[in-house]
């Protein structure tokens, strides 16, 4: 297959239409076919091409390379620590790497060297042994770090671009012709949603560097930035993790009464997210995370265009999405005309879908019944999917009670002044929460959100106590790179303090 049916959509073009927009430089579709082309000849003797760097639309060329080629493409987060990138390319046996961070990839003592340059990225290269990878693989995706050594999920072509092609068809009535790139590319949700489905309807992507849109590691993330960014492109569609879009909602809320001249020198009141969708912005995707059907109804009314869906990496990213004429806020949406879901007795999520080959090192492949994703939820009457948790997170409660934390910390993270939450209380008699609270949140304001939250919850699902703790990030290993918080890892952090507020507050404070 070889990309065909990208570089058929590419061909169809103008040869000066501009497919590609980057910091410094843009590329016309002729261009673009031109240096792909190019750099696929490069890697004839290259078995497994990694690629670290930020966003750009070298990184988009060096994918489509990839695929043009027919060689193995294993994007890597930057995220990632020393320990999980030298993980991912022994795992792969990468014997060709492309990256901005030359000196990371030196300090890992895998016996890669700079033998020359493309296009202001380092072309590293080492001898190393063949790893066999299952037939038909075309990308190594890794789980998010939710562990110390993620998984690599071996991914068709077909199966990839079956997902972008199924995109392109349940949004072909939106006007879709710019596509601002906000997460990092090495996440399939965008690589896939975001390059691979505006390529094959013929838009333009944008893709500033990852710090130009907020992003800054272990400082979190600065949403001012991104609004910026969004005000400069105007762009017609984006990818939005629940965490970032909480804070374009700060953004929003704090400014919406702020006056702003008009052009005619009035004094009118502005409300700037709303503005987005005037200047064109008309399908904001979020996912990788559960999302209140509180904070969509909330985006909606401040003038986001927010639509939730679901995806996992195993099933070729997108799985479910809502959209213009098949929306029910609550849920994740319909399945994609592709996919096949079903909810087994146990009210586990099933799905049939063709992208899955494997995981690295694991003889084991979905099975005729689907590939089990560990999410607990039920399909309506419509064919919307409901989803209510993590049937490994399940916490049974000292009373015989369970409870979906993610449900919990739905309804805390829908309130203004809490940014992450996640919940802890197996086998105990009440929850407690860490919670990390928006800027400027004291102490008061933080209690009267948990107040809130409490109320919309029945009696044995109610947080007891909180610690205020610092944010969850990829950089201290408590988020993984879609936002989607470690519990182990912020159970450990915090287990001292989690075990003194059972200790020290008494059964009588609790509401059973």
């Amino acid at each position: 297959m070889n990309g065909a049916p990208l570089f058929a959509a590419l061909a169809a073009r103008e040869d000066a239409a501009v497919v590609l927009r980057g910091d410094s430089a843009s590329w016309s579709a002729a261009a673009l076919l031109d240096e792909v082309a190019a750099l696929s000849t490069r890697l004839a003797d290259c078995r497994v091409l990694a690629v670290l760097a930020d966003n750009s639309p070298e990184w988009v060329i060096a994918d489509l390379a990839a695929l043009r080629a027919g060689r193995v493409h294993l994007p890597l987060p930057a995220f990632f620590t020393q320990a999980q990138l030298a993980h991912a390319l022994d795992q792969t046996g990468a014997d060709m790497l492309l990256t901005d961070q030359p000196g990371r990839v030196e300090n890992l003592n895998l016996g890669f060297a700079t033998v020359s340059t493309w296009r202001g990225l380092a072309w590293m290269r080492r001898v190393c042994a063949r790893v066999d990878l299952p037939a038909g693989t075309a990308k190594v995706s890794f789980t998010s770090g939710s562990t110390g050594s993620p998984k690599g999920v071996c991914l068709s072509e077909a199966g990839l671009l079956q997902t972008a092609t199924a995109l392109v068809e349940t949004l072909a009535d939106l006007p879709l012709a710019r596509h601002l790139a906000v997460l990092p590319l090495a996440l399939l949700l965008e690589n896939v949603a975001g390059v691979y489905a505006p390529l094959l309807r013929g838009a333009k992507i944008v893709l500033p560097g990852l710090a130009q849109m907020g992003w800054r590691g272990m400082a979190g993330f600065d949403a001012v930035a991104l609004r910026g960014v969004i005000e400069r492109v105007r762009p017609h569609s984006l990818i939005l993790v629940p965490e970032l879009l909480k804070a374009l909602l700060a953004l929003g809320q704090g400014d919406s009464l702020t006056p702003n001249p008009s052009p005619g020198g009035g004094g009118e009141h502005r409300e700037p997210l709303r503005d987005f969708h005037d200047n064109g912005l008309c399908f904001v995707a979020v996912g990788g995370a559960r999302c209140d059907a509180a904070l969509i109804t909330r985006a909606r009314q401040l003038g986001l265009p927010v639509y939730e869906g679901y995806g996992l990496t195993e099933c070729g990213s997108v799985v479910s999405l809502n959209h213009p004429g098949a929306d029910k806020v609550g849920t994740v949406g319909q399945a994609l005309p592709h996919v096949r879901v079903k909810v087994d007795a146990t009210r586990e999520v099933r799905i049939n879908i063709p992208a899955f080959l494997g995981y690295l090192g694991d003889d084991g492949k979905s099975n005729a019944s689907g590939f089990s994703t560990g999410d607990l939820g039920h399909l309506d009457h419509a064919g919307f999917l409901h989803l209510s948790g993590r049937r490994k997170n399940l916490l049974v409660t000292a009373f015989g009670r369970n409870v979906a934390p993610e449900w919990v910390e739905a309804a805390l993270t829908a309130q203004p002044e809490i940014a992450q939450a996640v919940v802890f209380g197996d086998a105990r008699p009440w929850l407690v929460a860490v919670l990390v609270a928006m800027p400027g949140v004291d102490a008061t304001a933080l209690a009267h959100a948990v107040a809130r939250a409490n109320a919309g919850l029945p009696d044995y699902a109610r947080v007891g106590d909180w610690i205020d703790a610092a944010p969850f990030t990829p950089g201290n290993a408590q988020a993984t790179g879609n936002g989607r918080p470690v519990r182990a890892a912020i159970a450990t952090c915090h287990g001292d303090a989690i075990a003194a507020l059972y200790r020290n507050k008494e059964l009588s404070h609790v509401v059973l």
